[in-house]
Parts: structure tokens; sequence; C-alpha cells
């Protein structure tokens, strides 16, 4: 039965925890009133009431860290904005170390701090016993102490959001229908009907319930997570100054004082799942029931480094169930196939501290398109529908759960869930020596183990254990020839009497004027910012393929599908598990593919950034004049059914020409000597092309598209910042990003992705600089692992500058 309709809003916020809250009051912030908050119980009654409010600034992530200081800088003064009271405890926290490992871990974050204004020390024993006299620092090398951290009432914070908000809050009001139409959504609830332009499910674990109204999957799961609260520890009474929040990674768990006692939470292996086909009805301010067994050893050790806490009573135990996603970030921004539908859900135990950011970035996501500092490791879009799967979305987020203090390595590729998407080269190249990675679910080989190598990896701040292998790849793809499967690849098919149209729309460059030519082009907002970057390849008069990067399949497909035209003259198929590709490149690589093809290859009748049809043996090849790492190269792609046979022919002819199979960190080492950029990296929706030095992507006169305004106004009025190219005096140790550049010991700007060049033998950094100092020859710092290490600008590229390989 449709109800009448009892409520229009502009906006409609489902759920009253403290995301959801935080945007209503975000909202309000950025000058919209006419929003509706639906809380099916109470606010707060979800997640939120029973959480421990612990608030860390300490993460992996540059723009997540600073996501995090605006939290604590908000909570600092909400209660004076509002006149309601949040009780925030600013006791900061320390993290201890007792590895070298877990020592670069911490100088890698202080050295982020620096960028991101998020103060971090690493102090020893002796300061540690001051800071918390409950730890018993035998064994501790040194530990991270963040003064800016501390603890909040997820109540009371939720409800001075509430307090300095204009939306209106309809309690006991759940959403048990979603519909759209031509007037935009309508959410059915026992009340009547809420009218609704836009759409925000911040349902916290009951987010993928919400979703399935509307028909769609999101990849977020409960989990049950304990804490302890103890009686009152002697101690601990009349202490003048709270202690700092306490977290020990190598046994994995955290304790903060409550009021005279300690709160203790553990995260244990062999987490458990809760409730996977849904939350049971009237789940509201509940707990689960305890069971201590499974932590108990985790809780010994706790009394093990705190002895006082071994000898107290323990007075509650909280057992609460909260949403996880596959890699423990939350899932934000607009959903791909639901116009004006946004989510804000799936924040792990951390959605006290997010909450304040999180909406903050949801608010401007909304109101203004995009988020004011570039959120993709949040972005919904992220996932694809193969993170929803049960068993795989299990998997994942139990691995988060029972790594959340493990160490962060850069490069590091988890297993579980692993392998879920592979080609039909999969076990050929795993028989090869390959050690895969995974981008988008698809297993992708990272490096060859050989001449008796084992086919592992082995993490470090410094240099990993294929650095020599990964070193022989480029340098044989540099002399020879290599191959490399990049099925993984996205790949769409457009097509219809508005297709050209919607490309020269979207696109900045030019595009291809005749079938079989290619265009490199970027995909901006209207502010500018990089979306997309991707290759169009004309491949008929109203035909084209496009091929984008795997970890933005679905990014990419939305941002096309959401400027659709609505008259049905444009037909976009995502075609990416269809089709196979191999890429080869190299000096040689052309001799090799013409010994497999009558089709004339040679220089003028196949030129760079062309397309030609193959018949190779008998196999149909769309072959791409294309190179990502700098040589004479071909993608070859192929209906994916021929993969195995295609791969065996290259390899029988390629074997006496110097073929070698390679990786992406390989490719990633000659795409850095070669300045090729990297999207989420070196590009984003942060940067706009002539920021990143790619304004010979940039047509101007080709008549309007998607941020030619904005584009030409930052031409016309100067750069104030430039993608720069730095070389490192390096030391077994080479900056993988966000390592603080510093000019005069000061910082100007953090490194945006870096590694070591190994045919041109060095260590490459590449970060957005002040104008004033982006010119070659200019000398600065790059403090990697805590040692400032001399860094010069230098002029792009570093390898083959003229381009005599990529163009021969």
């Amino acid at each position: 039965m449709i109800s009448e309709v009892a409520v229009e809003a502009k906006v409609a916020i489902i759920g009253g925890g403290v995301a959801g809250c935080s945007l209503a009051y975000h909202l309000t912030k950025l000058g919209w009133s006419d929003v509706v908050l639906l809380e099916q119980d109470e606010l707060t009654s979800g997640s939120t009431w029973h959480a421990a409010g612990l608030c860390t600034q300490f993460n992996p992530s540059y723009n997540l860290m600073g996501l995090l200081r605006y939290s604590v800088e908000l909570y600092e003064g909400l209660e004076a904005e509002t006149g309601q009271a949040v009780d925030w405890h600013p006791c900061g926290s320390v993290r201890l170390a007792t590895t070298t490992d877990r020592l670069d871990e911490f100088r890698h974050r202080r050295a982020m701090g620096e960028v991101t204004g998020v103060p971090i020390e690493i102090v020893g024993p002796e300061r540690l016993a001051a800071l918390h006299p409950l730890v018993d620092t035998t064994g501790i090398l040194a530990a991270a102490y963040l003064p800016t951290d501390g603890h909040v009432d997820p109540a009371s914070l939720t409800r001075a959001f509430v307090a300095g908000t204009d939306a209106e809050i309809l309690r006991k009001t759940p959403v048990t229908g979603i519909e759209r139409d031509r007037a935009g959504w309508r959410l059915e609830t026992p009340a009547g009907a809420v009218r609704a332009e836009i759409v925000v499910n911040a349902a916290g674990q009951w987010a993928s319930q919400v979703c399935r109204l509307a028909g769609v999957e999101l990849p977020i799961v409960p989990f049950q997570h304990h804490y302890v609260v103890t009686d009152a520890i002697e101690e601990l009474r009349g202490r003048e100054h709270e202690l700092p929040v306490l977290r020990d990674p190598d046994e994995s768990y955290y304790v903060r004082q409550e009021g005279a006692g300690l709160l203790v939470g553990p995260f244990e292996r062999g987490p458990l799942p809760w409730a996977v086909d849904g939350i049971p009805a009237g789940f509201h301010a509940r707990l689960l029931p305890p069971d201590l067994d499974r932590i108990a050893d985790i809780l010994t050790a706790a009394g093990a480094r705190i002895q006082v806490f071994a000898g107290a009573g323990i007075k509650q135990v909280v057992n609460g169930p909260d949403g996880y996603t596959p890699d423990g970030r939350c899932l934000m921004g607009p959903v791909p196939g639901l116009p004006g539908f946004h989510v804000l859900a799936g924040f792990s135990i951390f959605g006290i501290v997010f909450a304040g950011g999180a909406g903050r970035y949801a608010a401007e996501w909304i109101v203004d398109g995009q988020p004011s500092d570039n959120m993709w490791e949040l972005d919904v879009r992220r996932f694809g529908g193969y993170a929803s799967s049960p068993a795989y979305l299990v998997a994942k987020a139990s691995e988060v759960y029972e790594r959340e203090y493990a160490i962060h390595y850069p490069e590091e590729e988890l297993p579980a869930g692993r392998p879920l998407k592979t080609d039909p080269l999969y076990e050929r190249l795993h028989a090869r020596g390959a050690v895969f990675g995974a981008r988008f679910g698809w297993e992708r080989p990272l490096w060859f183990a050989r001449n008796g190598v084992e086919a592992r990896d082995e993490y470090s701040f410094r240099r990993g254990n294929w650095f020599e292998a990964v070193g022989e790849e480029c340098r044989r793809v540099r002399s020879y020839v290599g191959l490399l499967d990049q099925t993984s690849f996205a790949k769409y098919r457009l097509s219809g009497s508005g297709a050209e149209g919607l490309l020269d729309r979207l696109c900045a460059n030019t595009l291809p004027s005749e079938p079989g030519r290619i265009a490199l082009t970027q995909m901006c907002r209207p502010g500018g910012g990089i979306e997309c970057d991707l290759t169009v390849t004309r491949t008929g008069n109203d035909r084209f393929y496009v091929v984008s990067a795997a970890a933005t399949e679905l990014h990419d497909y939305a941002w096309i599908e959401a400027h659709l035209p609505d008259d049905g003259s444009v037909v976009l198929e995502n075609v990416t598990d269809s089709y196979g590709v191999v890429t080869l490149a190299g000096p040689r690589s052309r001799e090799l593919l013409q010994g497999l093809t009558e089709t004339d290859l040679s220089r003028e009748a196949f030129p760079f950034f062309r397309a030609r049809r193959l018949d190779v043996d008998g196999i149909p090849v769309l072959a791409l004049r294309v190179s990502y790492v700098g040589e004479l190269g071909f993608e070859l792609h192929h209906p994916v059914e021929h993969q195995s046979a295609l791969y065996d022919l290259l390899c029988e002819v390629g074997e006496p020409l110097g073929l070698v199979d390679f990786g992406y960190r390989s490719l990633e080492s000659l795409r850095l000597e070669k300045a090729y950029r990297l999207w989420g990296v070196d590009m984003s929706a942060d940067y706009t092309p002539l920021e990143a030095g790619l304004e010979r992507f940039v047509r101007f006169d080709k008549g309007d598209f998607v941020g030619r305004e904005a584009l030409l106004r930052q031409r016309d009025e100067g750069l104030t910042q430039q993608l720069a190219c730095l070389t490192i005096d390096a030391d077994r140790a080479d900056p993988h990003g966000f390592e603080p550049v510093l000019h005069g010991g000061r910082p100007i700007a953090y490194v945006s992705s870096g590694g070591y060049g190994h045919v041109v033998e060095q260590s490459i950094a590449y970060a957005y600089l002040p104008v004033a100092q982006a010119e070659p020859g200019t000398t600065l710092e790059v403090e990697i692992l805590g040692e400032r290490r001399p860094a010069i600008v230098v002029s792009q590229p570093l390898y083959d500058p003229r381009n005599e390989r990529l163009l021969s």
C-alpha cells in the first residue's frame, strides 16, 4: 500500500547514529536546512551508544589523517559552539613499539604528521613511563605519542551535532521501502511517505539492508567486538591528569581510563561475524552475549603489561556489533546506478573519530558535487559487486579486524578471500614464479621469482625482497621485450548516435578523428580536477572502446553513466570480463609480434596512438600502439577465451628474442622513470591536468567540455603548484608516498608517489610543489624514515626525454 506523503525535503538521511547526525550538522553549516533525518528507533541506538569513543589521528593515509585531525579539532570546540556538552577528553595516546619495523612505521607516520599538522612524537621508555606510569616498559623500544588524541562520549557528541543542525529529526521512523520516479526518491515509513531529491544511507550496520530496498548490495557486515570495564583501581583515584589512551599493537588491544577504572578492548584472532543475512528486528540499544573465553589470552597479555589491570575486578563486559567493509574503511559518496542516492556507513569501530570529518566531506559531496579533499580511499565505487559476496566480505572483514594493529607496510597485499577473479593465464604465470597482488578482485602478477628465489613477499618500509628481481625485469624490458598480463584493465564500449557528443563533452582532449586512432585523455570535474584518466579508441563512426585502470572500473563507469543522455542515443557497456589484455613492451616487441601476423607493423604502417585489428595465427586481436613503460609496445586486446593460446604463441616466438614475463612492480618503476602519472596518487580530483603537467592533453580550442571554464581561469591566473620530479640520495629506503618534502627545513609538500628507477639507477619521487620550488635544479630534502635525504628537482622524464624509443 502506498502511503500519503507526510514529509518533503531536499535531503533525507536514513540513520540517527553519530555519522548521520554529523552529516545533518555539516549540511546546516553549508547552508542546507531542508533536511530530514529518519531514525528507526532512538538516536544512537545502533552502534554509536556502545562505542568506546576513541579518537586517534594515527592513520597510514595523508588525506584520512587530515580528516581525523578535523574531527578532533571539531570535537574540542563543539560544546562551546552548540551549548551541548560532548565530554571531550584530550588525554593524548601512546602506541608501543617492540620491533624495528614498528619503529619504521612510527617514523613514517611522524613525518606525515609534519605535513598534516598532527603532532606525533617518538618517545623512549623513560618518557613513556612518565606519560603512563602504569605501563611495564620491559621490551619496549619506543612509543608513538600523539598529544592531541583523546576520547569522547559518543551519545553526547551525537546530541551536540543535533543541537547544531536545522534538520528535522524523526525518531521511531523506520524506512520500509525505497522507490525512485521522475520526481525523485520516495521513502516509505509507517508514519507516511517521505519525498526527497537526495537520499543518504547512514544506517550503519543496517546500511546493507537499507540499500537492498533500493535494489543494490553494499559490502558491509557486522562483527562482534568486546571491551571490558574494571572496578575502581586505587592507583587511578585522584589523578590530576587522565592517562593517555594506550595501544599495544603486538598484543592487539587498547586501554583507556574510565573514571577510576580502565576500559580494555582486544582485537582477537578469528573474530565472529554477526547477522550476515540481516540484523534481527528490534535490535536497538542492545548488546550480544559476552564471550570472555574468546578474548582471555589478550586480556592476560594486557595484565602483564599493565599489572594493575591483572588484579582488577571486571564490572562490565560489552560485546557490541559494528559494521565492517572489506578494507575496514567506510563507504562514502554516490552509489552507482542510483542517481541522487549517497552512502555514509561502514566505519568498523571507528565511527566516532571518523564521524566529524566524514560528515563534512559527505556534505561537501552533496552540496558541491565533490569533497574538498580527495576521498577516493572512502569512495563506495572502489568496490564492485564481487565485494558483497558473503564469503569474500566475511573473509576480508575478518582479516581487517585481526590486523587492526598490524604494521601497514607499503606495497602490502593481503591474502584473505583470494584468489577471487583470475584470468586464463593465472596458473601459467603462477607456475613461472609469479607473486600476485589484487586490484578490484583481479589477481595480477607483481613480480616473478626466478633462480631459486622463494615466490613470496617479505615486506618492509625499506627495499623489499623483490628488489633485485624487479630490477632484472626492468632491464630486460628496456633491452629486449617484456610481456605483462593486463587483463584487469577496465574496458567499456560506447556506441550510438550520441556517443561522440557525450565523450567530447566529458573528455578534455580531442577525440580520435577516425577509426583506428587513439586519444589519451582526462575527464575532469566542473572545478577542473581529474576525475578519470583513460584512453579512447575510435573503432567505428559512432563506436568507441575506452580503457581505464582496474581499480577504477566502477568509478569510471559510474562517471560516464551519470552523464548519459536520456534519449537512448548512447549505449554504454562494461566489457571488462569479456576481453583479455597482454601487453608487449620493449625494443624487440615489434619483431616478436610481426612474427605472428601478416599485417605490416612498421612504424610507418602502424604509428604511435593507432589501433589495428590483427589476425595473430587465427586469434582476433585489437592491437593498441601505446605504452605505459616508455618503450615501443603494443596492448593486445582479445576475446578472453583465446588468451592461453595467444600467450603460448607469444612465448614461443619471443623466447629467442629475450622475452621476459614482468609484473606490476616493474611497471611502476618503469613509469616513474618515464614520468607517467598514476591516477589516485599523481592525479585525482584534487589536481587539474595543468597542475599535473598534462596540459598537452587539454584542447581548449575544441569547444566546451566539463571543467573547461575552471581550467581556463587557472591558465589565465597562473599555477600555484606543479607536479615535479625529484631524485633523492636515498639509502636502501625509497619513498613510497606521503613523505614530507622540505625546503629550508620546512615542509612544503608531500610525495605523491615514488620508488626506485632500476634503469636510471635513481630513487625517484613526484610531488606537487609550489611553483617557485618546482624549477629543475632546486635543492630540497625528503624525509624518509626519520632521515632528511638530499633531493633535487629534475627535468621530466628521466628516461628517453625525446621519446625516440617510444616512437620507434
